[in-house]
């Protein structure tokens, strides 16, 4: 995500994956752009999008050019440039952490679009998909429960190390929830064989409507319910 949104101190431009290299830099220490790429791969990449290199570099000129961070090169024949956050950039982190709205997460579930897509995928295509799913969820929470406990020792890092814990459950929970699929796979396929043979279309234009139409009514009523039920004296 590289969109810029004036949500700093005196409206300054920040994309999101801005706001989260100065959040690397927050803690004061010199940061090459690989040092940052490293400290993504350690952690953020577990819950967050994860730049590319090139990503990082071209962030962090533009920040320098916000004078948010601040650079230097280091070294002779094989040199790097080390940033630095400046205070207006840690002001600017600062509000942006506590002040900003924060927005819910965005789902983009490629596997889960497989599934809502299965009566187009050829026979098994489907417990594959799944399946190599849940071991890429397997192979996340291994290493993100590696990243938890080599964490442990290291105060500084507590905050980190509650993010990286959420982040063990979450990836372990994607592969349960991966595997039952598969388990119910079975039952979907006879469920769907079965409207196939009636004739049933997918989508089915009048359906969604009428369901859209009893949601609404549903919800209606639930909340004259929900009025009705309140105590007039409180």
């Amino acid at each position: 995500m590289t969109e810029a949104a004036d949500n700093g101190p005196g409206g300054v431009n920040v994309s999101p994956t801005g706001w989260a290299l100065l959040g690397m830099l927050s803690g004061g220490d010199e940061l090459s752009g690989y040092d940052i790429k490293k400290w993504i791969n350690w952690a953020i990449r577990y819950f967050y999008t994860s730049p590319a290199y090139s990503q990082i570099y071209s962030e962090l000129k533009r920040l320098e050019r916000l004078g948010l961070v601040s650079s230097r090169v280091e070294g002779g024949a094989r040199s790097r440039r080390m940033y630095k956050i400046t205070p207006e950039g840690l002001a600017a982190v600062t509000h942006w952490s506590n002040e900003e709205p924060v927005e819910p997460p965005t789902l983009k579930h490629n596997p889960i679009m497989r599934v809502m897509l299965g009566h187009l995928l050829k026979p098994g295509r489907l417990r594959e998909v799944l399946a190599e799913h849940a071991a890429y969820a397997e192979q996340m929470h291994q290493s993100v429960a590696t990243e938890v406990r080599w964490s442990a020792d290291q105060p500084a890092w507590s905050y980190a190390r509650l993010a990286l814990q959420w982040s063990e459950q979450y990836w372990a929970s994607e592969r349960e929830l991966a595997l039952r699929m598969i388990k119910d796979l079975d039952a979907v396929e006879r469920t769907f064989d079965e409207s196939a043979e009636r004739e049933v279309q997918f989508p089915v234009r009048e359906y969604w409507y009428e369901v859209e139409r009893r949601i609404a009514a549903e919800q209606s009523t639930d909340g004259k319910a929900g009025a009705d039920d309140t105590d007039p004296h409180g």
